[in-house]
């Protein structure tokens, strides 16, 4: 493929053999994207890039490219994505994304789940790495660099995947690391508080999320959406102002609509009215959102062509997703200790409100605040569960560059008589012991994580293996 094939407007012949965002990644013939980041300037790498054999520098106009050809966008990211998309073409013929604070991975799993049990190979992209049927791979993102992840989508259909579900984070969908693959229906789950270190506004924030719909997904797609959230008009104004086509999903949804849902031991049972009759499903899992992933998950298989009565039946069968109100371990004394990823102040009370209903007595409460992330969450954190635990325990997550102790105080200054314990493994360990028969633990914030980040190192730590070690 030559440089002409990618670029339109470039009359060159020279032969492009790869596409790399990092210079050292830089070998003859590749064209190199130099971005401007919060951390790294890539336009400091050009002459490296140039010099390892880079045929093409993908820059802003303002930047200096000698010995390779400047392609000069107005959106440097989006124009070396779209390219990278016709390099690393075909893909699966089935794409679906998801977008929203929380629920993003839960979503693709389950959408993953159906599509297998269907018949389909599927995988799905994302915090967990990429999963098929039989392997999980880790890519340490969400939403993974650009070149990783249309690498990756090119890999899967060489495998014979058919079907891939991948979140499209605010982060990535705003440095345009999920274009140029064809999308056929998008999701809408949820906004709530996360990432302001980044996107500095609420406003800027959901914009960034808005652009799987406005930009992203195929113009003659489908978008999926939760109802019962005050950001989902936005997302349907926008969805129908394009022409997309619409479903909806929730006690408010018209689709897919929630009529009844009650707890049971081991999930819940959900009525749904849809297609004029009303369906009752016993869902294996626990929590209000839970049953809100699946129906929004029911929603995204539906646009791909499955039938309403299919999809109902399957989703009687689907399992619980890693990390996500997983069920890790009984306490000699009958308790049983769920670990879960919520790490936002929506998300944390959206888990205990999942496990109230089959609390006896006390609802135990661990969690803690990443470093390095947005500071104004911790104190509503500590609220949350402060409001909603019957014992709440703060303890570190990750605190990376921070000092732990001072995220600590953060946190604790929305939790008054909160319990404080630095060690994550000494906090686990309390938290269990305090529990009895017919309590519950909640471990929370780090979910499928299996290492802690303190400085610059990842230490192993599990939840759900601590969890278990500290339950005999």
């Amino acid at each position: 493929m030559n440089l002409t094939d990618l670029f339109a407007d470039v009359p060159s012949d020279a032969r492009v053999t790869g596409f790399a965002i990092d210079s050292r990644k830089v070998a003859p013939g590749t064209v190199f994207g130099a971005f401007r980041g919060s951390a790294h300037n890539g336009e400091d790498f050009i002459g490296q890039a140039v010099a390892d054999g880079a045929v093409a520098v993908v820059a802003r106009p303002e930047a200096k490219v000698a010995g390779a050809v400047h392609i000069a966008g107005g959106e440097p990211r989006r124009t070396f994505a779209q390219a990278a998309a016709k390099f690393f073409a075909p893909f699966p013929e089935t794409v679906v994304a998801v977008t929203g604070t929380n629920g993003k991975t839960s979503n693709v799993e389950l959408v993953r789940q159906l599509w297998r049990m269907a018949g389909h190979h599927a995988a799905s992209i994302g915090t967990l790495g990429v999963t098929t049927s039989d392997e999980s791979v880790s890519t340490g993102l969400t939403t993974p660099d650009i070149v990783t992840f249309l690498s990756n989508v090119h890999g899967l259909r060489a495998e014979g995947v058919t079907h891939v579900a991948f979140e499209a984070s605010s982060h990535g969908l705003s440095q345009y690391r999920t274009e140029g693959l064809p999308v056929q229906a998008a999701a809408f789950t949820n906004l709530s508080r996360d990432h302001l270190d980044y996107h500095g506004t609420m406003e800027a924030y959901l914009e960034a999320k808005l652009r799987l719909f406005t930009e992203v997904v195929d113009k003659d797609g489908t978008a999926v959406v939760w109802m019962d959230d005050d950001a989902s008009t936005r997302v349907v104004e926008l969805a129908r102002e394009r022409g997309l086509k619409l479903i909806t999903v929730g006690t408010k949804g018209e689709t897919l609509r929630l009529i009844k849902r009650e707890p049971t031991q081991l999930g819940q049972t959900l009525t749904v009215e849809a297609e004029g009759k009303s369906h009752v499903l016993k869902l294996p899992l626990i929590g209000a959102y839970q049953a809100a992933n699946a129906l929004t998950a029911a929603g995204l298989v539906m646009a791909t062509g499955m039938p309403l009565t299919k999809v109902l039946e399957l989703l009687a069968r689907v399992q619980p997703v890693r990390g996500r109100l997983e069920r890790a371990a009984i306490s000699k004394a009958g308790a049983p200790i769920y670990v879960d990823y919520a790490h936002t102040p929506d998300g944390l009370e959206a888990a205990i409100q999942a496990l109230r209903p089959h609390t006896q007595e006390k609802l135990i409460v661990l969690f803690g605040a990443g470093g390095d992330r947005d500071r104004g969450k911790r104190p509503l954190m500590g609220a949350v569960a402060a409001r909603l635990g019957d014992v709440a325990i703060v303890t570190d997550d990750n605190p990376r560059t921070e000092d732990a102790a001072a995220i600590r105080a953060e946190v604790m200054a929305g939790a008054p008589g909160a319990i404080e314990i630095g060690g994550r493994r000494e906090a686990i360990a309390a938290a269990i012991q305090r529990a009895g028969a017919n309590d519950i633990v909640l471990l929370a914030g780090k979910g499928h994580e299996q290492g802690q980040i303190i400085g610059d190192r990842i230490l192993p730590f599990d939840d759900v293996q601590v969890a278990r070690e500290c339950a005999q």
